[in-house]
């Protein structure tokens, strides 16, 4: 066994969350059941952490705290969702949405709560976001080794102002940044590339944690009459911010040492801000169905 051992391959392991909103908490679930059937430290079983959008959130909370998935849950309570996205009494009656639906107050104080002043580069473990700069017209990564100088709050406030949702975010160095979903929803490919870079090895595994993905049909003949307010009905957004290329680049690449968690969301409110009682327990019950389905390889996978 030991002479086996000798010439194993050693693996570096990247986590990668998707964006959903808060169908993020999917992927918190299922990390919940993977951290007690497995008995081992989802951060312990990580060496980089890579996240866009509400998925930035959940990297950083698990490199720059070394949080267990427990910590995680703290994070996503209902009652933080409410702070997260609060309306004014104007918004909420406005027939038209003439600015963001929330601000990024609520959010900022959140996210300050969990992260105090701490810059990206105190980080306990490698920890990737992504963005896109407005200006630049182009994507970023906000990381912990590239980017140290940036706090944890802005990173995550920048990867998670979603157009439409939250406000564009001014970081330190007066560039303003967007979702990272706008250029890849699904980060795990950036995570492989980046993983190969830092540790100098080609012996890289990668969970992606998804978000759901909106498989309701679409009629490719009413939709030669759309107009703006068509697409948008449609989910335009959606159909965007899949990442469903990048997704079978990795497995191309890597095959097995790629096991991506997903699924169509079902049920699931395809909106990123249905924080209801009914919708979150649909989220709890996909989630539940994602373990029945990829809890044992996942279970092989941190094992391995």
């Amino acid at each position: 066994m030991k002479y086996f051992n000798l010439f194993s391959k050693k693996y570096k392991k990247v986590l990668a969350f998707d964006g959903g909103g808060v169908r993020a908490i999917m992927g918190i679930y299922f990390l919940k059941k993977l951290e007690q059937e497995s008995s081992k430290s989802i951060f312990e079983s990580f060496d980089l952490f890579i996240g866009t959008s509400a998925g930035a959130t959940n990297a950083l909370l698990l490199g720059m705290n070394g949080s267990t998935i427990t910590d995680l849950e703290k994070f996503w309570t209902v009652d933080n969702l409410k702070k997260i996205m609060n309306q004014s009494f104007i918004d909420k009656t406005s027939i038209f949405q003439t600015r963001p639906k929330y601000s990024n107050e609520g959010k900022k104080k959140i996210l300050q709560t969990f992260f105090e002043d701490r810059k990206i580069g105190q980080s306990l473990k490698p920890v990737v976001v992504t963005a896109y700069d407005l200006e630049a017209r182009k994507p970023i990564l906000l990381s912990s080794y590239g980017d140290p100088e940036v706090t944890a709050v802005n990173a995550a406030n920048a990867s998670s102002a979603a157009p439409i949702y939250f406000p564009t975010a001014s970081m330190e160095d007066g560039t303003w940044l967007i979702d990272g979903g706008i250029a890849t929803n699904n980060p795990s490919l950036l995570g492989y590339v980046e993983a190969k870079k830092i540790f100098s090895t080609d012996n890289i595994k990668v969970l992606g944690i998804g978000a759901g993905l909106n498989k309701r049909k679409i009629s490719g003949k009413n939709s030669r009459n759309w107009g703006a307010l068509g697409w948008f009905r449609h989910d335009i957004l959606g159909i965007m911010l899949e990442s469903s290329l990048q997704n079978e680049i990795l497995k191309d690449l890597i095959g097995d040492d790629y096991l991506r968690v997903n699924s169509s969301i079902g049920n699931v409110n395809r909106r990123m801000d249905d924080m209801s009682e009914k919708n979150l327990e649909r989220i709890r019950v996909l989630a539940d169905d994602w373990w029945q389905k990829y809890g044992k390889k996942s279970i092989n996978f941190i094992n391995s």
